[in-house]
């Protein structure tokens, strides 16, 4: 092809055109290449749940046959109901033999010393109608010999409340535990308790279960602050259709859950306290910027599905992304023998020491990348790079912020059934319902009874019953 004159004005002109169209078409390539991955994103390479995964998102692995049957295996431990104390009994039914079975002999009615015990069978039932009503009448009396008539009154006290202690505390553990709606509550109040309430009535119950649990709200968000290990994740809210955000950190015994306005860095410090102490487990969100790099441990499975999704994108990620995939599976096989006891501590960090220097390696390679994405990716790990390995050498830190996840999950199902709350006083309520059900969890404690506890404790003028012990 014969090289264009240079003092050609319609030679100069094409080759401009070609320079124009060429870029446009590179343009055009990367946006092509950015659809693309979107339509390809699903719970393998983003934060997007398993539930919303498309119907093109890859399947989960299956499982190779065993060839066994279905159902328990020979040698598994079985799972029998347990057999409810004596004090929860409200009936006993005594079926006694008469006959002998062998010799058709009279059998006493009453046992002897050498006879075994019962065997047993334990039916739960519940009554037609479960809620009791007690009627309290101020009877009037008058006077033979003035006229005048008395009336006894009704104790301000009795007044004061439609519902006893324990209504009260189912109706706010169907609110807050079980996600119920104010009208499904109403519903199930009258239909199984056979009690009438307004919608008026629900939400008055869950107001005076919030001033019954500020006390111990108080005790977990104490705890949660003083911890030297925690995990901290948000999620959104809502106030009066209005976008906030659910803050949720979990500790062994306790978590804190607060509605705020923002997701920024001032809401943390309303979570964490305007001092923040321990290590915290986070994911990236830039709002965890403003905790010291070597108190922080940054989520290796958000990574690890960040790194999938530069391997499925394709083009200049996918070797970074090749090399973090490979950097988390060595991690978290070192992690599984350290769990295991078959690592120390120190064996842990030695054996991780490789793995470090062959991540930051790709990264950096990754930085001068032709795509800003990917050199902006690099740059943002590499900014956290200490904070991915604080579980190695910190006591009681994990690489995932899996427990965090979890724990945030019940209000995560509630925002999708109630969305939200339509008032400050429904925040605090979400609060402390949330932080007192979890911390609850945790340890292993009846809710429902708890609530019974510190809503008959508020009605006396009495503390709550502790929530945390401080020290344990």
């Amino acid at each position: 092809m014969p090289m264009p004159a240079p003092d050609c004005p319609r030679c100069a002109e094409l080759a401009k055109l070609v320079e124009e169209l060429q870029l446009q078409i590179r343009q055009l390539q990367a946006e092509v290449r950015e659809l693309r991955a979107r339509l390809n994103t699903h719970s393998g390479n983003s934060s997007l749940p398993p539930s919303a995964n498309p119907p093109s998102a890859p399947k989960p692995p299956a499982k190779p046959p065993t060839g066994r049957k279905p159902g328990g295996q020979p040698g598994h431990p079985g799972h029998c109901r347990t057999r409810l104390p004596p004090e929860r009994v409200d009936q006993v039914v005594r079926h006694v033999p008469t006959t002998c079975e062998c010799c058709h002999a009279q059998l006493p009615c009453e046992s002897s010393g050498g006879d075994p015990p019962p065997t047993w069978h334990q039916v739960a039932e519940l009554p037609a109608v479960l809620a009791t009503v007690a009627e309290h009448q101020g009877h009037a009396r008058t006077c033979a010999q003035c006229g005048h008539v008395t009336r006894a009154a009704i104790p301000s006290d009795i007044l004061a409340h439609g519902f006893g202690p324990n209504l009260t505390a189912a109706i706010a553990f169907l609110s807050g535990r079980c996600h119920d709606s104010k009208r499904t509550i109403e519903e199930i109040v009258q239909t199984l308790f056979g009690v009438p309430m307004s919608l008026g009535s629900v939400a008055n119950a869950e107001q005076e279960v919030s001033a019954a649990l500020e006390q111990p709200y108080a005790q977990a968000e104490a705890a949660v602050r003083q911890a030297t290990v925690k995990n901290a994740d948000e999620t959104g809210w809502a106030l009066a259709g209005k976008l906030c955000w659910l803050w949720m950190a979990v500790i062994g015994n306790a978590a804190l859950f607060k509605v705020c306005l923002g997701r920024g860095r001032e809401a943390l410090r309303q979570l964490l306290g305007p001092t923040i102490r321990g290590t915290v487990g986070s994911d990236r969100w830039s709002a965890y910027g403003i905790i010291d790099l070597w108190c922080r441990e940054v989520c290796w499975a958000h990574l690890k599905r960040d790194f999938q999704k530069w391997v499925d994108w394709g083009g200049e990620g996918q070797t970074v992304g090749q090399a973090g995939l490979q950097a988390a599976k060595r991690l978290f096989e070192l992690w599984g023998r350290f769990r295991d006891g078959v690592l120390d501590r120190p064996g842990l960090q030695a054996a991780l020491a490789p793995v470090m220097l062959d991540l930051y390696a790709a990264l950096e390679a990754g930085l001068p990348s032709p795509s800003k994405k990917v050199g902006r990716f690099c740059r943002n790990v590499l900014d956290v790079y200490p904070a991915l390995w604080t579980f190695a050498r910190v006591e009681g830190v994990e690489p995932t912020n899996n427990i965090a996840e979890r724990t945030i999950r019940i209000g995560v199902i509630w925002r999708k059934v109630s969305f939200g709350n339509w008032s400050e006083e429904g925040c605090r309520f979400a609060e402390r319902i949330l932080t007192t059900a979890q911390t609850l969890r945790l340890q292993g404690r009846d809710v429902l009874g708890y609530l019974r506890e510190a809503v008959t404790a508020h009605r006396a003028g009495q503390p709550a019953p502790t929530l945390v012990p401080m020290g344990v």
